[in-house]
């Protein structure tokens, strides 16, 4: 028995040194490579670099890749974030990553475990129809999406891959997490990812308004949120302001129930960070959704303790709350017109939208058909590229089949978040992490009347983290 345990520890020992010698070896060849790029100014050079030397080590271990990947997926549609490198649309760190590890994985596990059923055929598979059904519209696009550079696409085949396959990244990337919290030792690690991710694209977000120097006021009001600094960043504030109210969902939950001061210490200041981010948005959407996530977590623990917490949270809002957010949240109610209040979208959006419901009502005009629908053409309405309305872009572009089998779908996540979020096998952290995302579905649910839409969208990026480790701890189970 000593012979056999000194084996295996020399044995183990050897592992360990081979790994931290390929680490080495990848570290001195990243920063030659990164030097030279830097030398003759290819930034692309760069990220391919570092793209590669990250999925050498994701070969190693597929789990560096799913960790790597939950960082970097709300930042990926920034315009920090590289998209195309020498000119080709798909070669791009993130889809680097994306293929390293789902190759990782393919080599150590099969890939029926990251397509679940009822991700398939309630979810994907409409989307993926949704989209066939909409490429022969291409030709019927309204050319100014194309004059002002809105769309990335310029033909049938890449209308079918920005609106179709591109989105669904973001469900392979919850589905290699799944697989990562299938087999991870500490699932409660991936909540770690989360909190980073969190804290890069908040930082991200202060950085470029604290260099542009704009006022609060300016934030607040209509034409300062079209300003250029949110060009800059490249994602609308609503979708920013979604963003946080999910990430305050599932974190607030995590941080109620851990044990472990460090984790509560770290998880108190990034809800603080998370919330000064939320509030720079100036998102009604945002506001709204961090106000249910708020009401959902004092109505699911409801005690003396969380109802103190309440009022003293919310006698802290209303105290320091700066004149522009009253503003921005009462915007238009002085009028007594709600077309006012929703910001133009009754009048201007959905009532000319409504009869183009009537035109495919069973399995839709295809994905983004808002862009080739009459009342555009016509200007009876505003020169937007979706609905504004998630239900009824997805009656548009998939019919009220479509709808139904996508609300289907997340009625099986709510399912899965709730019983899972009182599982009592679970670590504290896990269980409410799944009760965040429970309330963080409802967030999109409610959310979704006013913009965003009920396929993958990058504000609800970290929803779709927690569906993936729902799925990776639905597959931790016993197959009795």
């Amino acid at each position: 028995m000593a012979a056999a345990q000194s084996t295996l520890a020399r044995s183990e020992g050897a592992g360990a040194s081979y790994i931290w010698i390929l680490a080495a070896v990848g570290l001195v060849a990243f920063g030659a490579a990164s030097g030279v790029a830097i030398a003759f100014g290819e930034t692309g050079a760069f990220y391919i670099t570092l793209s590669l030397i990250l999925a050498a080590a994701i070969l190693l271990d597929f789990r560096i890749g799913a960790v790597a990947l939950t960082l970097v997926l709300p930042i990926s549609q920034t315009n920090f974030f590289p998209h195309s490198m020498f000119g080709i649309p798909a070669l791009n760190p993130f889809n680097i990553l994306v293929l390293a590890t789902l190759v990782s994985y393919a080599l150590r596990g099969r890939l029926a475990v990251l397509a679940p059923a009822p991700l398939v055929w309630l979810y994907v598979v409409p989307i993926l129809i949704a989209g066939l059904i909409g490429m022969p519209n291409f030709e019927r696009i309204f050319p100014s999406f194309f004059e002002r550079e809105t769309l990335s696409f310029t033909s049938a085949f890449g209308y079918f891959r920005d609106m179709a396959i591109r989105p669904l990244l973001i469900v392979a990337t919850a589905m290699l997490v799944a697989a990562a919290v299938a087999r991870a030792q500490r699932p409660e690690r991936f909540i770690g990812a989360i909190i980073a991710a969190v804290w890069v694209i908040a930082l991200l977000e202060l950085v470029v308004l604290a260099s542009a120097g704009v006022r609060l006021g300016a934030l607040a009001s209509v034409s300062g949120r079209d300003a250029d600094y949110y060009d800059e960043l490249g994602l609308h504030p609503n979708d920013l302001g979604r963003l946080f109210a999910v990430a305050y969902a599932l974190l607030l939950f995590v941080w109620w129930e851990t044990k472990n001061a460090v984790l509560k210490t770290v998880l108190f200041v990034t809800l603080g960070l998370a919330g000064i981010a939320l509030v720079l948005t100036f998102s009604r959407g945002g506001f709204l959704g961090a106000l249910i996530a708020s009401g959902l977590f004092l109505l699911w623990k409801f005690n003396a303790k969380t109802v103190t917490l309440a009022l003293v949270a919310g006698i802290f809002v209303l105290v320091l709350a700066p004149e522009p957010v009253y503003d921005r949240i009462t915007m238009g109610f002085d009028s007594g017109d709600m077309n006012v209040v929703s910001a133009g979208r009754i009048e201007g959006i959905w009532a000319p939208l409504l009869p183009e419901t009537l035109k495919s009502p069973i399995w839709g005009n295809g994905i983004g058909s808002v862009m080739w629908s009459d009342p555009l053409w016509n200007g009876m309405m505003l020169l937007v590229a979706h609905a504004h309305n998630a239900y009824l872009e997805a009656v548009l572009d998939m019919g009220f089949v479509g709808l139904a089998l996508l609300l289907a779908f997340y009625w099986h996540v709510w399912r899965n978040f709730r019983a899972l979020g009182a599982n009592a096998y679970l670590s504290p952290e896990m269980r409410a992490l799944f009760q965040g995302g429970a309330a963080a579905l409802v967030v999109l649910l409610v959310t979704a009347w006013t913009g965003s839409s009920l396929r993958p969208e990058m504000e609800f990026s970290l929803l779709w983290i927690a569906i993936g480790m729902m799925y990776g701890m639905l597959a931790r189970k016993p197959a009795n």
